[in-house]
C-alpha cells in the first residue's frame, strides 16, 4: 500500500516465515516488512544449528519505483502464485562464502485462514491493531551454512502475514506508560501442519487470565474450517527459568463435545529478540531507520543464556512435533511469558518455574 488510512508512524506491512526442520537440527525464520509513513523497508533472516544463531538483517529507504518488489540487500521474497507458491532466498556474502546463504521453494498445502482481529490499548490509547492470516505448506531447495550444504527433504513451512498498526522504537513513554505500566504478558501462538490437516492456536492472556484473543481452528481441504473451542495448555516449564520443555494443548470437538488434546514436544528454539529485530532486542529492531543500503550479518551464541538476558521478555519461536489422533504434524510453538500471570502461578518478572528438588 503506497498510502495508508492513518498517519501514526508505527502503521506497518509485514510477512513472517518458518522453515521447520523435522529432526529438529535447525530452525529457519526470515521476514520482510515496510513501513510506509518512516519511508523503511527491511528484512532479516536467522538460523539455529546447534547453539548457534546465524543472522542476516538488512534496510533500506523504501522508494516508489521499487515499492513491489521484496527485495533488501540480500534478502528476497518472490512471490510466484498468491497465496500458493513463493520463492525465498539469500544471497551469499563475497566476503565470507561459508556465511549463511539459501534458496527454498515454499509451497502452500492449505488454504490461508483469517486470524482474530488483533488490538491492545494502553488506558485509553491504541498500540496494536493488526489483521493477519496464516498458511501452512512444505518445503524444498537448500540452504547453506559453515560451508555445508543442507537439502530441503520433507521440511515443514508455516508463515504469516500482518498489517495495521504496531509499535516501533522511538516513542517517548509519557503519561500513558508511566500510569498504565505492563502487568503482565502471555501469549502462545501456534500454527500446526499434519498431512491432511492445519491446526491453528492463539491465546493472550492479561496477567489476571483475562484472555484477550482466543482462537483455535482446524482447516482440512474440500471441508468447512471446525472451531475447536477455547484453548487450555499445560506448559512443562525447563526449571528455572519459562522456557518450555513440551506442553498439552486441550481443545473441544464441537460434535458431541468431545476433548481432543495436542501433545506438544520442542525441538529447536529461537528468541525473536536475538538477531530477528523484535523486541526488545538492544541491536537492531523492526521499523527503525540504519541508513540506504544497510546490512549487518552476525552470529550469536545462545549455550549461555545469561549472555542475552532481554530474550526472556520477548517471544520465542520454537520448533515442535505435535501429536493429535495418533498422527505426527510439524510447526511453530510461539511462546512469551513474563511479569505476573496467575494461572501459571508466575507473580512477576523475576518469577519463573520451580527448580528441581534435590534428594
Amino acid at each position: 500500500m503506497k498510502h495508508v488510512a492513518t498517519s501514526d508512524r508505527n502503521a506497518y506491512d509485514r510477512c513472517i516465515f518458518h522453515v521447520v526442520d523435522p529432526d529438529g537440527r535447525f530452525l529457519l525464520i526470515l521476514g520482510l516488512g515496510v513501513y510506509p509513513n518512516l519511508g523503511v523497508i527491511d528484512a532479516y533472516a536467522t538460523l539455529r544449528v546447534g547453539d548457534t544463531l546465524h543472522a542476516v538483517r538488512a534496510s533500506d529507504a523504501l522508494r516508489d519505483d521499487t515499492r513491489m518488489s521484496m527485495r533488501v540487500g540480500p534478502l528476497h521474497i518472490f512471490v510466484e502464485r498468491p497465496l500458493k507458491d513463493f520463492v525465498l532466498s539469500c544471497a551469499a556474502d563475497p566476503d565470507d562464502p561459508d556465511g549463511l546463504s539459501y534458496e527454498i521453494n515454499w509451497s502452500a498445502d492449505f488454504p490461508a485462514l483469517w486470524e482474530p482481529h488483533h488490538t491492545q490499548r494502553r488506558g485509553a490509547r491504541l498500540t496494536l491493531e493488526g489483521k493477519r492470516f496464516v498458511q501452512a505448506g512444505r518445503c524444498s531447495g537448500w540452504l547453506r551454512i559453515g560451508g555445508r550444504e543442507v537439502g530441503l527433504d520433507r521440511w515443514t513451512g508455516t508463515r504469516d502475514r500482518s498489517w495495521g498498526v504496531r509499535p516501533v522504537p522511538g516513542e517517548e513513554g509519557g503519561r500513558i506508560a508511566q500510569e498504565h505500566p505492563t502487568e503482565g504478558f502471555h501469549w502462545i501462538w501456534s500454527p500446526i501442519r499434519f498431512d491432511d490437516r492445519f491446526l491453528m492456536v492463539i491465546t493472550q492472556e492479561d496477567a489476571d487470565g483475562y484472555r484477550t484473543l482466543n482462537d483455535a481452528t482446524l482447516v482440512r481441504e474440500g471441508h468447512r474450517d471446525r472451531q475447536l473451542g477455547w484453548p487450555h495448555t499445560d506448559i512443562a516449564y525447563r526449571p528455572g527459568t519459562r522456557h518450555p520443555e513440551s506442553a498439552v494443548i486441550h481443545l473441544v470437538d464441537p460434535v458431541g463435545r468431545k476433548p481432543v488434546e495436542v501433545g506438544v514436544e520442542i525441538l529447536a528454539s529461537s528468541p525473536l529478540a536475538v538477531g530477528a529485530g523484535y523486541p526488545p532486542a538492544d541491536d537492531w529492531q523492526h521499523g527503525t531507520w540504519r541508513g540506504r543500503d544497510w546490512c549487518d550479518r552476525r552470529s550469536y551464541d545462545l549455550s549461555d543464556p545469561t549472555a542475552h538476558p532481554r530474550a526472556a521478555y520477548g517471544v520465542v519461536d520454537h520448533a515442535a512435533r505435535f501429536t493429535l489422533d495418533g498422527q505426527v504434524g510439524h510447526g511453530i510453538f510461539e511462546h512469551g511469558s513474563f511479569g505476573r500471570h496467575d494461572p501459571s502461578g508466575f507473580t512477576g518478572f523475576d518469577s519463573v518455574a520451580p527448580a528441581e528438588e534435590r534428594p
